[in-house]
């Protein structure tokens, strides 16, 4: 019953890969490859992060 209020982290690690994953698109639009290529590092350590969480399910 209490489990209902409980905040699910993949959810939110999931959050902040695809807003990590869209500001490295937009970076790449403006041709600014070091922030896309920074970003796109962070976003895979969040997916590890996810995978890793699924993992222990």
């Amino acid at each position: 019953m209490f489990g209902l209020f409980k905040s699910d982290p993949v959810k939110k690690l999931r959050k902040q890969y695809d807003d990590k994953l869209e500001s490295a698109m937009l970076a790449q639009r403006r041709g600014d490859i070091k922030s896309y290529s920074l970003l796109t590092a962070e976003a895979e350590s969040l997916w590890q992060q996810i995978e890793k969480l699924k993992g222990s399910h």
